[in-house]
Protein backbone atom coordinates (compact mmCIF):
# COMPACT_ATOMS: atom_id res chain seq x y z
CA UNK A 1 0.00 0.00 0.00
CA UNK A 2 1.72 3.68 -1.11
CA UNK A 3 1.94 6.54 1.37
CA UNK A 4 -1.51 8.21 -0.31
CA UNK A 5 -3.54 5.50 0.94
CA UNK A 6 -2.35 5.54 4.05
CA UNK A 7 -2.91 8.90 4.47
CA UNK A 8 -6.71 8.78 3.38
CA UNK A 9 -7.14 6.29 5.57
CA UNK A 10 -5.83 8.71 8.37
CA UNK A 11 -8.29 11.79 7.34
CA UNK A 12 -11.36 12.50 9.36
CA UNK A 13 -14.48 12.14 7.60
CA UNK A 14 -16.12 15.64 8.75
CA UNK A 15 -19.74 14.84 7.22
CA UNK A 16 -20.93 12.15 9.61
CA UNK A 17 -22.96 14.35 12.75
CA UNK A 18 -22.09 14.33 16.65
CA UNK A 19 -23.10 10.89 18.07
CA UNK A 20 -23.65 12.28 21.12
CA UNK A 21 -23.13 15.12 23.44
CA UNK A 22 -19.16 15.97 25.13
CA UNK A 23 -17.86 13.83 27.58
CA UNK A 24 -17.65 17.11 29.37
CA UNK A 25 -21.49 17.22 30.19
CA UNK A 26 -21.49 13.28 30.59
CA UNK A 27 -19.03 14.42 33.37
CA UNK A 28 -21.15 17.31 35.18
CA UNK A 29 -24.71 15.38 34.92
CA UNK A 30 -23.16 11.97 37.06
CA UNK A 31 -21.61 15.03 39.43
CA UNK A 32 -25.44 16.28 40.05
CA UNK A 33 -26.84 12.71 40.08
CA UNK A 34 -24.67 11.75 42.95
CA UNK A 35 -25.07 14.70 44.83
CA UNK A 36 -28.68 14.71 44.89
CA UNK A 37 -28.22 10.76 46.53
CA UNK A 38 -26.33 11.94 48.52
CA UNK A 39 -28.59 14.65 49.79
CA UNK A 40 -31.58 12.23 49.92
CA UNK A 41 -29.79 9.87 51.80
CA UNK A 42 -29.26 12.55 54.32
CA UNK A 43 -32.13 13.55 54.74
CA UNK A 44 -33.39 10.12 55.48
CA UNK A 45 -31.16 9.48 58.19
CA UNK A 46 -31.81 13.51 59.97
CA UNK A 47 -35.25 11.79 59.68
CA UNK A 48 -34.18 8.59 61.66
CA UNK A 49 -32.40 10.30 64.02
CA UNK A 50 -35.49 13.16 64.80
CA UNK A 51 -37.55 9.86 65.07
CA UNK A 52 -36.59 7.60 68.18
CA UNK A 53 -36.73 4.01 67.97
CA UNK A 54 -39.31 2.76 70.79
CA UNK A 55 -40.98 -0.34 71.53
CA UNK A 56 -44.68 -0.86 71.93
CA UNK A 57 -47.40 -3.02 73.69
CA UNK A 58 -51.14 -4.00 73.54
CA UNK A 59 -53.36 -2.45 76.05
CA UNK A 60 -54.97 -6.63 77.06
CA UNK A 61 -58.67 -6.91 78.68
CA UNK A 62 -59.24 -9.82 81.10
CA UNK A 63 -62.04 -10.27 83.47
CA UNK A 64 -62.68 -11.09 86.76
CA UNK A 65 -65.52 -12.08 88.92
CA UNK A 66 -67.85 -9.62 89.89
CA UNK A 67 -67.42 -10.70 93.94
CA UNK A 68 -63.56 -10.04 93.66
CA UNK A 69 -63.60 -7.06 92.02
CA UNK A 70 -62.08 -3.81 93.72
CA UNK A 71 -64.31 -1.14 94.94
CA UNK A 72 -62.04 1.08 95.92
CA UNK A 73 -57.74 2.11 95.63
CA UNK A 74 -55.75 3.91 97.52
CA UNK A 75 -52.46 4.09 98.87
CA UNK A 76 -50.55 4.02 102.42
CA UNK A 77 -47.62 2.61 104.15
CA UNK A 78 -47.11 -0.23 106.60
CA UNK A 79 -46.77 1.49 110.24
CA UNK A 80 -45.94 -0.55 113.75
CA UNK A 81 -48.28 -0.34 116.34
CA UNK A 82 -45.53 -1.24 118.64
CA UNK A 83 -42.60 0.62 118.45
CA UNK A 84 -40.44 2.01 121.52
CA UNK A 85 -37.33 4.10 121.30
CA UNK A 86 -35.36 2.74 124.67
CA UNK A 87 -34.00 5.03 127.35
CA UNK A 88 -32.54 5.04 130.40
CA UNK A 89 -34.78 6.25 133.32
CA UNK A 90 -31.54 8.25 134.43
CA UNK A 91 -28.74 10.26 133.93
CA UNK A 92 -25.76 8.61 132.92
CA UNK A 93 -22.88 7.79 130.93
CA UNK A 94 -22.78 4.70 128.51
CA UNK A 95 -20.69 1.59 129.20
CA UNK A 96 -21.72 -0.77 126.83
CA UNK A 97 -24.26 -1.28 123.53
CA UNK A 98 -24.91 -4.39 123.02
CA UNK A 99 -27.34 -4.10 120.26
CA UNK A 100 -26.67 -3.68 116.20
CA UNK A 101 -29.55 -2.62 113.92
CA UNK A 102 -31.18 -5.57 112.55
CA UNK A 103 -30.53 -7.82 115.82
CA UNK A 104 -33.83 -9.69 117.16
CA UNK A 105 -34.40 -9.33 120.89
CA UNK A 106 -36.27 -10.85 123.85
CA UNK A 107 -38.74 -8.81 126.16
CA UNK A 108 -36.20 -7.62 129.17
CA UNK A 109 -33.22 -8.49 127.25
CA UNK A 110 -30.26 -6.46 128.47
CA UNK A 111 -29.88 -3.74 125.64
CA UNK A 112 -27.05 -1.84 127.11
CA UNK A 113 -25.59 -0.52 130.58
CA UNK A 114 -24.64 2.57 132.14
CA UNK A 115 -21.77 3.61 134.59
CA UNK A 116 -22.75 2.36 138.13
CA UNK A 117 -19.90 3.34 140.42
CA UNK A 118 -21.95 6.00 142.22
CA UNK A 119 -25.13 3.30 142.21
CA UNK A 120 -23.21 0.61 143.86
CA UNK A 121 -21.64 3.59 146.31
CA UNK A 122 -25.27 4.69 147.15
CA UNK A 123 -25.91 0.89 147.58
CA UNK A 124 -22.77 0.10 150.27
CA UNK A 125 -23.85 3.16 151.98
CA UNK A 126 -27.59 2.09 152.31
CA UNK A 127 -26.72 -1.35 153.45
CA UNK A 128 -24.22 -0.07 156.00
CA UNK A 129 -27.29 2.55 156.90
CA UNK A 130 -29.42 -0.33 157.14
CA UNK A 131 -26.48 -2.76 159.47
CA UNK A 132 -26.05 0.08 161.79
CA UNK A 133 -29.80 0.58 162.61
CA UNK A 134 -30.25 -3.21 163.51
CA UNK A 135 -26.99 -2.96 165.79
CA UNK A 136 -28.44 -0.11 167.39
CA UNK A 137 -31.75 -2.24 167.67
CA UNK A 138 -30.09 -4.98 169.30
CA UNK A 139 -28.46 -2.40 171.83
CA UNK A 140 -31.64 -1.39 173.10
CA UNK A 141 -33.36 -4.06 173.15
CA UNK A 142 -30.46 -5.30 175.52
CA UNK A 143 -31.17 -1.87 177.26
CA UNK A 144 -34.92 -2.48 177.83
CA UNK A 145 -34.48 -5.94 178.70
CA UNK A 146 -32.07 -5.05 181.78
CA UNK A 147 -34.55 -1.81 182.62
CA UNK A 148 -37.59 -3.94 182.66
CA UNK A 149 -35.41 -6.74 185.63
CA UNK A 150 -35.21 -3.47 187.66
CA UNK A 151 -38.25 -2.76 187.25
CA UNK A 152 -39.36 -6.10 188.89
CA UNK A 153 -37.11 -6.04 191.59
CA UNK A 154 -37.91 -2.49 192.70
CA UNK A 155 -41.69 -4.03 192.58
CA UNK A 156 -40.77 -6.86 194.92
CA UNK A 157 -38.83 -4.40 196.96
CA UNK A 158 -41.85 -2.56 198.10
CA UNK A 159 -43.94 -5.31 198.24
CA UNK A 160 -41.68 -6.20 201.17
CA UNK A 161 -41.64 -2.96 202.62
CA UNK A 162 -37.85 -2.45 202.24
CA UNK A 163 -37.76 0.19 199.16
CA UNK A 164 -39.72 3.69 198.62
CA UNK A 165 -41.72 4.54 195.60
CA UNK A 166 -39.47 6.51 194.12
CA UNK A 167 -37.33 3.61 192.95
CA UNK A 168 -40.09 2.18 191.39
CA UNK A 169 -41.42 4.75 189.61
CA UNK A 170 -37.59 5.82 188.05
CA UNK A 171 -37.21 2.18 186.94
CA UNK A 172 -40.98 2.30 185.40
CA UNK A 173 -39.81 5.65 183.26
CA UNK A 174 -36.96 4.05 182.22
CA UNK A 175 -38.43 1.08 180.93
CA UNK A 176 -41.00 3.69 179.16
CA UNK A 177 -38.33 5.29 177.83
CA UNK A 178 -36.15 2.50 176.39
CA UNK A 179 -39.31 0.92 175.07
CA UNK A 180 -40.12 4.42 172.54
CA UNK A 181 -36.50 4.36 171.76
CA UNK A 182 -37.16 0.62 170.45
CA UNK A 183 -40.10 1.57 168.84
CA UNK A 184 -38.28 4.47 166.83
CA UNK A 185 -34.93 2.11 166.21
CA UNK A 186 -37.67 -0.57 164.52
CA UNK A 187 -39.34 2.33 162.34
CA UNK A 188 -35.56 3.47 161.61
CA UNK A 189 -34.50 -0.26 160.44
CA UNK A 190 -37.92 0.13 157.75
CA UNK A 191 -36.51 3.39 156.32
CA UNK A 192 -32.97 1.97 156.05
CA UNK A 193 -34.46 -1.01 154.21
CA UNK A 194 -36.62 1.32 151.91
CA UNK A 195 -33.03 3.35 151.27
CA UNK A 196 -31.01 -0.06 150.50
CA UNK A 197 -34.48 -1.10 148.01
CA UNK A 198 -34.12 2.81 146.68
CA UNK A 199 -30.13 2.09 145.93
CA UNK A 200 -30.98 -1.36 144.33
CA UNK A 201 -33.25 0.50 142.02
CA UNK A 202 -31.27 2.90 141.00
CA UNK A 203 -28.29 0.63 140.44
CA UNK A 204 -31.07 -1.64 138.27
CA UNK A 205 -31.68 1.59 136.44
CA UNK A 206 -28.30 1.56 134.94
CA UNK A 207 -29.08 -1.82 132.98
CA UNK A 208 -31.56 -0.58 130.08
CA UNK A 209 -33.35 -3.79 128.96
CA UNK A 210 -35.73 -4.32 125.88
CA UNK A 211 -39.75 -3.72 126.95
CA UNK A 212 -40.83 -6.19 124.56
CA UNK A 213 -39.45 -8.64 122.28
CA UNK A 214 -39.25 -6.97 118.60
CA UNK A 215 -36.30 -5.95 116.07
CA UNK A 216 -33.81 -3.19 116.39
CA UNK A 217 -34.04 -0.76 113.78
CA UNK A 218 -32.22 1.88 114.72
CA UNK A 219 -28.96 2.18 116.94
CA UNK A 220 -28.82 5.34 118.90
CA UNK A 221 -26.03 5.46 121.34
CA UNK A 222 -22.22 4.22 121.93
CA UNK A 223 -19.94 3.79 124.81
CA UNK A 224 -18.69 7.31 126.63
CA UNK A 225 -21.93 8.82 125.65
CA UNK A 226 -24.25 10.95 128.17
CA UNK A 227 -27.83 9.61 128.03
CA UNK A 228 -30.60 11.23 129.76
CA UNK A 229 -34.39 10.48 129.48
CA UNK A 230 -34.81 14.22 128.97
CA UNK A 231 -32.39 16.25 126.04
CA UNK A 232 -30.36 17.41 128.80
CA UNK A 233 -27.63 18.98 128.40
CA UNK A 234 -28.09 19.95 124.60
CA UNK A 235 -27.51 18.29 121.78
CA UNK A 236 -24.59 16.14 123.21
CA UNK A 237 -26.86 14.01 125.60
CA UNK A 238 -28.42 11.30 124.04
CA UNK A 239 -31.88 10.70 124.96
CA UNK A 240 -32.37 7.31 123.60
CA UNK A 241 -30.13 3.85 122.99
CA UNK A 242 -31.78 2.51 120.37
CA UNK A 243 -35.76 2.22 118.78
CA UNK A 244 -37.41 -1.32 118.84
CA UNK A 245 -40.29 -2.52 116.71
CA UNK A 246 -42.54 -5.81 117.37
CA UNK A 247 -42.51 -6.83 113.85
CA UNK A 248 -46.00 -8.83 115.14
CA UNK A 249 -47.97 -5.23 115.66
CA UNK A 250 -47.51 -4.43 111.64
CA UNK A 251 -50.34 -3.17 109.99
CA UNK A 252 -51.10 -0.80 107.08
CA UNK A 253 -52.71 2.68 107.19
CA UNK A 254 -54.17 4.26 104.01
CA UNK A 255 -55.69 7.52 103.72
CA UNK A 256 -58.99 7.40 101.66
CA UNK A 257 -61.03 10.16 100.55
CA UNK A 258 -63.73 11.53 102.53
CA UNK A 259 -66.15 11.42 99.34
CA UNK A 260 -65.30 7.60 98.92
CA UNK A 261 -65.52 6.26 102.67
CA UNK A 262 -68.88 5.03 102.29
CA UNK A 263 -67.33 2.29 100.25
CA UNK A 264 -64.94 0.47 103.27
CA UNK A 265 -66.21 -0.51 106.15
CA UNK A 266 -64.54 -2.73 109.39
CA UNK A 267 -64.01 -6.72 108.69
CA UNK A 268 -63.92 -5.61 104.54
CA UNK A 269 -61.64 -7.79 102.60
CA UNK A 270 -58.05 -5.94 101.05
CA UNK A 271 -55.92 -6.78 98.57
CA UNK A 272 -52.04 -5.12 99.48
CA UNK A 273 -49.13 -4.95 97.43
CA UNK A 274 -46.09 -3.77 98.43
CA UNK A 275 -44.29 -1.18 96.08
CA UNK A 276 -41.51 -3.69 96.42
CA UNK A 277 -42.46 -6.76 96.04
CA UNK A 278 -45.73 -5.81 93.12
CA UNK A 279 -45.90 -9.99 91.80
CA UNK A 280 -47.04 -10.27 96.32
CA UNK A 281 -50.80 -10.51 96.83
CA UNK A 282 -50.73 -10.04 100.35
CA UNK A 283 -54.71 -10.92 101.92
CA UNK A 284 -55.49 -8.16 104.42
CA UNK A 285 -58.80 -7.15 106.10
CA UNK A 286 -59.95 -4.07 107.45
CA UNK A 287 -59.42 -2.89 111.20
CA UNK A 288 -61.32 0.35 112.08
CA UNK A 289 -62.19 3.20 110.22
CA UNK A 290 -60.21 6.11 112.43
CA UNK A 291 -63.37 8.60 113.15
CA UNK A 292 -62.17 11.91 112.50
CA UNK A 293 -60.62 13.29 109.07
CA UNK A 294 -58.11 15.66 108.15
CA UNK A 295 -59.62 18.75 107.18
CA UNK A 296 -56.54 19.32 104.94
CA UNK A 297 -56.54 17.03 102.68
CA UNK A 298 -60.12 15.67 102.94
CA UNK A 299 -58.95 12.36 103.30
CA UNK A 300 -59.63 9.78 106.64
CA UNK A 301 -57.44 7.50 108.03
CA UNK A 302 -58.18 3.07 107.68
CA UNK A 303 -56.40 0.55 109.77
CA UNK A 304 -55.72 -2.47 108.02
CA UNK A 305 -54.77 -5.68 109.57
CA UNK A 306 -52.04 -7.70 107.58
CA UNK A 307 -52.95 -11.15 107.15
CA UNK A 308 -49.58 -12.70 106.83
CA UNK A 309 -46.23 -12.41 108.49
CA UNK A 310 -43.37 -12.11 106.76
CA UNK A 311 -39.64 -10.67 106.94
CA UNK A 312 -39.88 -8.79 103.86
CA UNK A 313 -42.95 -6.27 105.28
CA UNK A 314 -40.96 -3.95 107.15
CA UNK A 315 -42.17 -0.93 108.46
CA UNK A 316 -42.69 2.45 106.58
CA UNK A 317 -42.89 0.59 103.18
CA UNK A 318 -45.19 1.88 100.73
CA UNK A 319 -48.00 -0.12 99.88
CA UNK A 320 -51.22 -0.11 97.66
CA UNK A 321 -54.31 -1.79 98.50
CA UNK A 322 -57.79 -2.54 97.10
CA UNK A 323 -60.97 -2.71 98.82
CA UNK A 324 -62.49 -5.77 98.03
CA UNK A 325 -66.41 -6.00 97.25
CA UNK A 326 -68.52 -7.71 99.65
CA UNK A 327 -69.18 -11.35 99.76
CA UNK A 328 -72.96 -10.87 101.06
CA UNK A 329 -74.46 -10.18 98.19
CA UNK A 330 -72.42 -11.81 95.10
CA UNK A 331 -73.13 -11.45 91.49
CA UNK A 332 -73.68 -14.27 89.47
CA UNK A 333 -70.68 -16.13 88.34
CA UNK A 334 -70.90 -15.87 85.29
CA UNK A 335 -70.87 -11.95 85.39
CA UNK A 336 -67.74 -10.80 84.34
CA UNK A 337 -66.26 -7.21 84.17
CA UNK A 338 -63.60 -6.45 82.14
CA UNK A 339 -60.24 -5.26 83.45
CA UNK A 340 -58.02 -3.17 80.57
CA UNK A 341 -54.52 -4.16 81.99
CA UNK A 342 -51.26 -2.00 80.72
CA UNK A 343 -47.68 -3.13 81.41
CA UNK A 344 -46.66 -1.35 84.11
CA UNK A 345 -43.30 0.65 82.18
CA UNK A 346 -45.64 2.38 79.98
CA UNK A 347 -47.27 4.46 82.60
CA UNK A 348 -45.40 7.65 83.19
CA UNK A 349 -46.08 10.11 86.50
CA UNK A 350 -46.23 13.93 85.56
CA UNK A 351 -47.79 16.74 87.70
CA UNK A 352 -49.19 14.35 89.67
CA UNK A 353 -51.07 12.54 86.84
CA UNK A 354 -50.33 9.22 85.71
CA UNK A 355 -50.22 9.06 81.57
CA UNK A 356 -49.04 7.12 78.28
CA UNK A 357 -48.42 7.57 75.15
CA UNK A 358 -50.78 6.11 72.24
CA UNK A 359 -49.33 4.83 69.16
CA UNK A 360 -51.58 6.19 65.98
CA UNK A 361 -49.95 5.76 62.54
CA UNK A 362 -46.32 6.81 62.92
CA UNK A 363 -46.99 9.37 65.94
CA UNK A 364 -47.82 8.89 69.75
CA UNK A 365 -50.61 10.82 71.39
CA UNK A 366 -50.42 11.27 75.16
CA UNK A 367 -53.03 10.38 77.22
CA UNK A 368 -53.69 10.84 80.87
CA UNK A 369 -54.71 7.66 82.40
CA UNK A 370 -56.44 6.67 85.78
CA UNK A 371 -54.84 3.36 87.12
CA UNK A 372 -55.77 0.59 89.97
CA UNK A 373 -54.20 -2.29 91.51
CA UNK A 374 -51.19 -4.12 89.81
CA UNK A 375 -51.30 -7.43 88.32
CA UNK A 376 -48.06 -8.41 88.10
CA UNK A 377 -46.28 -6.87 85.37
CA UNK A 378 -49.06 -4.72 84.91
CA UNK A 379 -51.60 -2.60 86.37
CA UNK A 380 -55.19 -2.07 85.45
CA UNK A 381 -56.29 1.03 83.82
CA UNK A 382 -59.92 2.00 84.93
CA UNK A 383 -60.08 5.05 82.45
CA UNK A 384 -58.35 6.49 79.50
CA UNK A 385 -57.73 3.43 77.50
CA UNK A 386 -59.19 0.97 75.35
CA UNK A 387 -58.83 -2.88 75.01
CA UNK A 388 -56.39 -3.38 71.30
CA UNK A 389 -54.38 0.28 71.28
CA UNK A 390 -50.85 -0.03 71.62
CA UNK A 391 -49.00 2.13 73.90
CA UNK A 392 -44.85 2.95 74.50
CA UNK A 393 -43.34 1.09 76.56
CA UNK A 394 -40.44 3.22 78.64
CA UNK A 395 -41.14 6.30 76.95
CA UNK A 396 -37.57 7.91 76.46
CA UNK A 397 -37.64 11.74 78.04
CA UNK A 398 -38.62 14.52 76.01
CA UNK A 399 -41.20 12.74 74.49
CA UNK A 400 -44.61 15.05 73.60
CA UNK A 401 -48.06 14.87 72.25
CA UNK A 402 -47.67 14.47 68.83
CA UNK A 403 -44.00 13.17 68.83
CA UNK A 404 -43.27 10.85 65.21
CA UNK A 405 -41.84 7.46 66.74
CA UNK A 406 -40.60 4.64 64.71
CA UNK A 407 -41.09 1.22 66.18
CA UNK A 408 -38.66 -1.15 66.93
CA UNK A 409 -38.72 -4.35 65.07
CA UNK A 410 -39.36 -7.64 67.15
CA UNK A 411 -36.07 -9.39 67.74
CA UNK A 412 -33.79 -6.41 67.47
Amino acid sequence: MDKGELLKQLQIDRSEPAAGPPRGRWWLAGVAGLLAIAAGAYAWLQRGEAAPEVQVAAVQATSQPAAQRSVLDATGYVTARRMATVSAQITGKVATVLIEEGMRVEAEQVLATLDDTEARAQLALAMAQLDAARSQLAEIRAQLAQAERERNRQQELIERGLAAQSGLDVARTEVEALQARLDSAKVGIVVANRSVELSQVRLDNTVIRAPFAGVVTVKAAQPGEMISPVSAGGGFTRTGIGTIVDMESLEIEVDVNESFIQRVRPGQRVEATLNAYPDWRIPAEVIAIIPTADRSRATVRVRIEILVRDERIVPDMGVRVAFLSDDEAPAPVSAAAPVVLVPSAALVEANGETVVFVLAGERVARRTVRVGASRGDARQVLEGLNPGERVVLAPPPGLADGDEVRVAQAGR
